[in-house]
């Protein structure tokens, strides 16, 4: 579960400039937590089907934000998939 504090921790290590909130960088970053926690979830949690359609919006979400990303800024691109270690 994503907590206040984490959020705003996440928000700082992400951010463009002071009140950038809502950058495609920082929305990644809070989707993959998210992600994670969902992931975390379901490997007690087996049969949460409702939960698991949900896991696959956000998955889905996460997937434009990041082919919009590539498309307008490969360098930013780039250092959000090294930091998040979303490709392996």
């Amino acid at each position: 579960m994503l907590t206040k504090d984490k959020k705003i921790t996440i928000i700082k290590d992400f951010k463009h400039h002071e009140k950038d909130t809502g950058s495609p960088c920082v929305q990644i970053a809070l989707l993959t937590e998210r992600i994670n926690g969902l992931t975390d979830h379901f490997k007690t949690h087996k049969h949460d089907h409702n939960s698991r359609h949900g896991l696959l919006k956000l998955v889905s979400l996460r997937r434009r934000l990041l082919d919009y990303l590539m498309k307008n800024d490969k360098a930013e691109y780039k250092k959000i998939i090294d930091k998040l270690d979303l490709r392996k």
